[in-house]
């Protein structure tokens, strides 16, 4: 064991179980995981253990998953932690769990604070252009995201980055950045510095009205945010009235702008859509009730679909 120091884990999907992983593998003494309660998966609907019990269940590590943490913890004072490291764990931690470990509890967030705070940092980092984000390890108070700043890594997003792919580097990042501070947090060197309030922005969860594509975009806010919802849920139009989502897209050019989203060429040479100023490339997308397939095979099934304006 690499120390004594008895840890609860709090987190939930894969971004949390890669970091849960490898405090695992660095001998920690990881006493419990705090997960969300397991949900089904897929069509068919299938319960399935979250990313991060499936984890500590590898390793004979007991896991608890109370509907409602704010009303459920208790057995948190019988396993007598000493520290609570959290990294999405899907709900708001009550002060009097807060209070329980003698050193503290602290949480890896997407984001290089104080920007975006909230639950949504690594979607809204790629929808406004941002050009890095990382994590930062803070203290947890009970203001969501604004608890002292213990350290930050920085990690720059990509063209070609979505967030599912952000997700994953946010996750190698946030396992770098724990290996790197965990055991000078836990001997007490990291002060932390206060949060800048004046600096603050929000991400509230992304609400599913608003997967729908605003009006009136130009080609690179456009393209953004449909990176930022993709792969999932997927950002979308509406094409016959039915949901036309597109998971992937780029810039194409500078012509034909326009203030509505027009279907201005639909051949094997691409199927390209006007944005305020000029035209966008769609490669991926996916009309509701079919599957989700590249831009030529979308055009090889429809017919006439050039002038027609997506909503």
């Amino acid at each position: 064991m690499k120390r004594e120091e008895r840890i609860i884990f709090m987190g939930t999907p894969e971004i949390a179980a890669t970091v849960l992983q490898a405090l695992i593998e660095e001998e920690y003494n990881i006493i419990g995981v705090i997960a969300q309660p397991d949900r089904p998966v897929g069509r068919k609907k299938i319960l399935e253990p979250v990313p991060t019990k499936k984890v500590a269940l590898e390793h004979n590590i007991p896991v608890y998953q109370p509907i409602k943490i704010k009303h459920d913890y208790e057995f948190v004072k019988e396993l007598k932690p000493d520290v609570i490291i959290t990294l999405a764990y899907g709900q708001i931690v009550p002060q009097g769990l807060l209070d329980i470990p003698p050193k503290g509890c602290i949480n890896l967030h997407g984001s290089i604070l104080p920007k975006y705070r909230g639950a949504a940092p690594i979607q809204y980092a790629i929808k406004d252009g941002e050009k890095e984000t990382g994590v930062t390890l803070m203290e947890m108070i009970d203001k969501m995201d604004a608890g002292r700043m213990y350290a930050v890594k920085k990690i720059k997003i990509e063209d070609e980055d979505n967030s599912t792919s952000l997700f994953k580097k946010v996750g190698l990042c946030a396992k770098e950045l724990i290996l790197e501070s965990l055991p000078d947090y836990l001997d007490g060197k990291l002060e932390g510095i206060v949060q800048d309030e004046s600096l603050v922005t929000f991400c509230p969860t992304i609400k599913p009205e608003e997967e729908h594509i605003p009006s009136g975009l130009t080609t690179s806010t456009c393209v953004n945010y449909v990176r930022a919802l993709s792969d999932q849920p997927g950002a979308y139009l509406m094409l016959d009235e039915l949901k036309f989502k597109i998971y992937k897209a780029k810039h194409y050019s500078n012509k034909n702008g326009s203030n509505e989203y027009k279907i201005t060429q639909a051949d094997k040479n691409g199927l390209l859509v006007s944005c305020l100023d000029g035209e966008v490339l769609l490669l991926e997308v996916q009309k509701q009730g079919k599957n989700r397939i590249d831009y030529k095979s979308f055009v090889n099934g429809e017919k006439n679909i050039v002038g027609k304006t997506l909503l």
